[in-house]
């Protein structure tokens, strides 16, 4: 299926070589086609934190949830990078309507991720990149994999927001990248991306670790003394915000992750 409908994505380009007028959706996304050595066939972007340098002075068609599809029309792409979360429902049945060719990316996995690379690099006509660097992903993965493998997970809060309070779902990719490192996301039967969730129910969820990314979060539980990663000390602090883009340098991301739960290892 998959190849099918890549197929039919270049199809409708007119060929892989005659994509030469980019437009990337999401940082992720620009980030993806920086590491594939493509950043030449990029006119434009999303705006959401900070560009890597190779892009600094593309034109940008908007922030993130808000595009600006008149700026976008303009630079006549022949090629959409979009990820679903980045605009606003209403803009992306507009995009819909205009025709363009797009490859639609939302990776609830790493390998799957891995899968996207090499699509990506397919619909920019560089396949031979995405494979080679699919491939050294795949690699690295696997090792991470066998270093942090346990037989019994350890439980994982991993905490995104404090007020409300917010966690990651099952299928988002950082719950998959918990599991790469031997770990076992304590709400992974949620479904939505980013679930609230009360304090009563982590508490009954028990987690032997708690990830966050401000120490004042982590801090906060130390009020709750019978929480094994607070009695244990596994209150872990994340400062690495690769864990935010799903590009090929999010595992490298994942193994300071994997560190970060099993210094030990």
């Amino acid at each position: 299926m998959r190849a099918v409908w890549l197929a039919l994505l270049l199809l409708a380009a007119g060929s892989a070589a005659a994509v030469e007028r980019v437009v990337s959706l999401a940082p992720s996304l620009s980030e993806i086609v920086v590491e594939l050595g493509s950043a030449d066939l990029l006119v434009g972007v999303l705006d959401a934190g900070e560009r890597p340098a190779e892009l600094k002075n593309l034109p940008s068609v908007g922030r993130y949830g808000q595009l600006d599809m008149e700026r976008l029309l303009s630079l006549k792409p022949d090629l959409l990078l979009l990820w679903p979360g980045s605009v606003a429902p209403a803009q992306r049945e507009q995009l819909k309507r205009l025709n363009i060719p797009t490859y639609v990316a939302e990776p609830h996995s790493l390998n799957q991720l891995a899968t996207q690379i090499e699509d990506i690099a397919a619909a920019l006509g560089r396949p031979e990149r995405g494979v080679a660097l699919a491939g050294d992903l795949r690699r690295r993965l696997e090792e991470l994999r066998q270093r942090y493998r346990r037989d019994e997970p350890l439980r994982v809060f991993y905490q995104v927001w404090d007020r409300p309070l917010y966690t990651v779902g099952g299928e988002q990719i950082i719950s998959d990248a918990l599991e790469v490192c031997g770990g076992r996301n304590v709400f992974a039967e949620l479904k939505l991306p980013a679930p609230q969730v009360s304090v009563e129910a982590v508490l009954q969820r028990n987690p032997e670790v708690i990830l966050a990314s401000e120490q004042a979060q982590l801090d906060a539980w130390k009020a709750w003394p019978q929480v094994a990663a607070v009695e244990q000390q596994q209150l872990r602090l994340v400062t690495d915000k690769g864990l935010e883009r799903p590009s090929g340098q999010m595992i490298e991301a994942t193994a300071k992750l994997c560190q970060l739960i099993a210094p030990e290892r």
